[in-house]
């Protein structure tokens, strides 16, 4: 058993795999990051737009 266990740790079958994997990963959370920052920004913007152009329409009356 203490010989399979020894085996199995010394095994480096698949470590490529792992290591691209996290860094896939790695990427992928900091990309849902930045788009989700980048979409309140976008949000905001609108929510500005909207807001200017609504007021310019009350004070032409």
């Amino acid at each position: 058993m203490k010989r399979l266990l020894l085996a199995f740790l010394h095994e480096e079958e698949g470590q490529d795999l792992v290591e691209y994997a996290l860094v896939v990963a790695t990427v992928a959370l900091v990309l849902i990051t930045a788009v989700n920052n980048l979409s309140q920004g976008i949000v905001s913007l609108y929510e500005s737009m909207t807001g200017d152009l609504a007021s310019i329409g009350q004070t032409g009356q």
